[in-house]
């Protein structure tokens, strides 16, 4: 909230700036308050509303930073590691999703052939031997594109799931 009222006390924009408990784009439409700054990523929820963003006050990103005297130690640079693998892992998972389907035994070659992942896809026998259970992790911009490939081919019960982490 400070840097909202420094924001536009610097450039000498008088306004009432008050702290919003969620919903904050709500209460522009619902006409609350003439206008709002809000925390977004995308701006997707804003744009929702129908409402257009002005201005970016501040672009940010995200850093671990470690204490230079706690890297020197063994036991918390290897926590410190440990940490940045799983953000890392996290990150990496925003832009993928699991597939998992039923392929026909017959086809899996071709299929082989459509299946990015990250080394190779786990390929399972199931109880019908004409039958293969097959997963993958890919990018998830592919997807729209790839599922349509593979029921073409004649996968079945083709499951898409979303990941916490990959790493």
């Amino acid at each position: 909230m400070q840097f909202t009222k420094n924001y536009f006390a610097e450039r000498n924009i008088p306004v009432e700036v008050a702290f919003s408990w969620g919903a904050t784009e709500a209460k522009v439409v619902e006409g609350l308050c003439d206008a709002i700054v809000e925390v977004t990523e995308t701006g997707t929820t804003i744009r929702a509303h129908g409402l257009k963003i002005i201005k970016d006050l501040l672009l940010t990103n995200t850093r671990l930073i470690a204490n230079k005297k706690a890297w020197e130690d063994p036991f918390k640079r290897a926590k410190i590691e440990k940490m940045n693998l799983l953000l890392q892992g996290a990150l990496k998972a925003e832009r993928m999703v699991g597939l998992k389907m039923n392929m026909p035994k017959a086809k899996m070659d071709m299929a082989s052939e459509l299946l990015p992942s990250l080394t190779s896809p786990t390929v399972s026998s199931l109880s019908d031997p004409a039958w293969l259970s097959v997963e993958i992790v890919v990018d998830e911009s592919i997807v729209r594109d790839l599922i349509p490939e593979l029921k073409a081919l004649g996968a079945e019960g083709i499951i898409e799931y979303p990941l916490n982490k990959v790493i």
